[in-house]
């Protein structure tokens, strides 16, 4: 049974949840649901139990309990992206109790906080807490009854997700009491995942693909959380990039690894799609280590890095004599990649001229090299991948048509990092691990506010800016110290500066029991008095603060919603109306 005895002395209230219930708004005349920017929906509970039992049923005890739970790590990401909002400044228990309330406030239990530590700086943490009348533990009990392992899934993975992007580094919650197993009343408790023992067992049920995820060397027990790549072994301390096995957890990576398991054991070209910066090369390198063609080579080219002239002979290869300087034959990459695996990377930036030599290949299987006059057979199977709108440039003839259709058979758009934050924590966790070796440093971690402000970031250039920062960070923070803002952001990146607590005048404000970023009548005042001396009608004035919003959020309608404080929906609306 639960333990009875009364909390600690460092036990807490909660503070008032009237800023999280202001964010909660009802439109059923257009059958809408919003906390703060995101739609939501109103769930019969069950419905929720005929879903699971129909999961358990289809997919088993322990199938059903890992979608679950990825579910649930998803849901704690989003939230966590909702309290860096509004309570930015406060202290941390009221920071980082944003999820249990919003927990509370979405229907999904009643939470009672016991004991809650922590030092951001070092990566300390622990969280306990005892949950009342749970609606998992209630549509579990109802189809199975008591048993012997606790029920509550989804909670779960939304409190290690949720604690995970604030403390910068992978954590993890396990029930240790559970109304399903016959108390009454669960009981969790949650720290970082290398300070768990027998972290294996939960971890796994964030792992839904046998290829990613794997153990990484050093400090790091277990990657669950991020679209990242494991680090190298300690012996390659040389390589240049700390990329290896992907592994992840939000639901975007979940979606590519699913989409990398369908056609790695066919022989279909395969089109990566995504900004620059997100790893298309990483993916693609594990699209041919899970494939029957794993024995084989992987040979990747950059179309951008070859000069025109240089191209077809690059490919297709060259034979002695072909032109001057041409003193030995050589093999291109179609043929060094036989048996294997061709990777064309900025496959967008190949010329009308070089694109059809390419479409030649493909279609024939086969390529002559320059200066040759007999043809190969050539095993090859394509991976492309760019970062541009190739459809686009089809349609204005920089891109050829049937070159098109003959790389778009299985295309695979990966998300950017800002659309998938639930990956950063563990991001953050492996570059700092693999940096602090590399360049013989001791640090403990990061800062809060750095944190907050790495998770608030935008990320243009993605993950390979997130680890070009965290390098920097790296080398300018002080030996046994944290990583703060001040090593992070020097190269002119602009984040929100309300983590530093300032107020409209740029002022710093001391931490109160309001956000820091609220203006001051003051200052409203002031704005309204300016604005009414301009004479600016108010429609262009509107259209010009929500167009300045867009722009500022490059292009972003859920930043710039958040930028003007009010919902997409509505941003939206606005800006189709104006």
């Amino acid at each position: 049974m639960a333990d009875s005895t009364p909390p600690p002395e460092n036990a807490r209230h909660f503070p008032d949840i009237d800023d999280l219930a202001a964010r909660l708004r009802f439109c059923p005349q257009v059958g809408r649901i919003w906390l703060d920017d995101k739609r939501m929906v109103l769930l019969h509970n069950h419905a929720l139990g005929a879903l699971r039992n129909e999961l358990i049923e289809t997919l088993g005890l322990q199938g059903a309990r890992a979608l679950l739970t990825r579910m649930g790590y998803a849901s704690g990401a989003q939230d966590a992206e909702l309290a860096v909002k509004v309570r930015t400044g406060r202290d941390f228990f009221d920071f980082i109790n944003v999820g249990p309330q919003l927990h509370m406030l979405e229907g999904i239990v009643t939470v009672e906080p016991v004991r809650v530590e922590s030092d951001v700086n070092t990566g300390k943490f622990y969280g306990e807490f005892i949950w009342h009348d749970s609606c998992e533990d209630e549509v579990h009990i109802a189809s199975h009854g008591i048993g012997s392992d606790p029920a509550c899934w989804m909670q779960i993975g939304y409190a290690s997700g949720y604690t995970s992007i604030f403390m910068g580094r992978p954590m993890l919650f396990r029930e240790v009491e559970c109304r399903s197993m016959g108390h009454s009343a669960c009981r969790i408790i949650g720290k970082p995942v290398a300070e768990w023992s027998d972290a294996d067992e939960d971890i796994r049920y964030l792992q839904p693909h046998t290829f990613a995820n794997r153990k990484t060397a050093g400090p790091i027990v277990v990657n669950a959380e991020a679209a990242v790549i494991a680090l190298p072994d300690e012996n390659s301390t040389g390589s240049r990039s700390p990329v290896k096995d992907l592994v992840g957890a939000s639901a975007g990576f979940n979606i590519v690894c699913h989409m990398l398991e369908k056609v790695a054991g066919t022989n279909a070209t395969v089109l990566l799609l995504g900004e620059s910066g997100v790893g298309k090369e990483m993916f693609a390198q594990t699209l041919h280590r899970i494939s029957p063609r794993a024995e084989g080579p992987f040979v990747a080219v950059n179309c951008a890095a070859i000069p025109e002239h240089l191209i077809e002979s690059e490919l297709f290869g060259v034979e002695k004599g072909a032109y001057t300087g041409a003193i030995a034959s050589r093999p291109g990459r179609f043929e060094r990649a036989n048996g294997g695996t061709l990777f064309l990377d900025e496959i967008g930036t190949l010329s009308l001229a070089a694109q059809g030599k390419l479409l030649r290949a493909l279609q024939e299987g086969e390529i002559e090299r320059v200066g040759d006059q007999r043809s190969r057979k050539i095993d090859v199977r394509i991976v492309a991948a760019t970062n541009v709108n190739l459809r686009r440039g089809v349609a204005d003839g920089s891109f050829r048509e049937d070159l098109f259709y003959r790389l778009n058979v299985f295309p695979i758009h990966i998300p950017p990092l800002r659309d998938r934050r639930a990956d950063i924590p563990l991001l953050l966790n492996h570059f700092l691990g693999f940096f602090c070796r590399r360049h013989g440093k001791a640090l403990t971690g990061f800062t809060q506010r750095a944190i907050t402000s790495l998770y608030s970031y935008a990320w243009p250039g993605n993950v390979r800016e997130l680890e070009n920062m965290v390098e920097r960070g790296v080398i300018l923070a002080p030996e046994n110290g944290a990583i703060d803002l001040c090593h992070l952001f020097t190269s002119g990146e602009k984040f929100d500066p309300s983590v530093l607590g300032m107020d409209q005048e740029g002022h710093l404000n001391p931490i109160t029991d309001e956000p820091a970023s609220r203006p001051s009548s003051s200052s409203a005042e002031q704005l309204v008095q300016t604005v009414l001396k301009s004479r600016i009608p108010l429609d262009q004035l509107e259209d010009s603060l929500l167009r300045g919003a867009v722009e500022q959020a490059r292009g972003n309608i859920s930043e710039a919603a958040r930028l003007l404080g009010i919902s997409r929906a509505q941003l939206s609306y606005r800006l189709k109306k104006s």
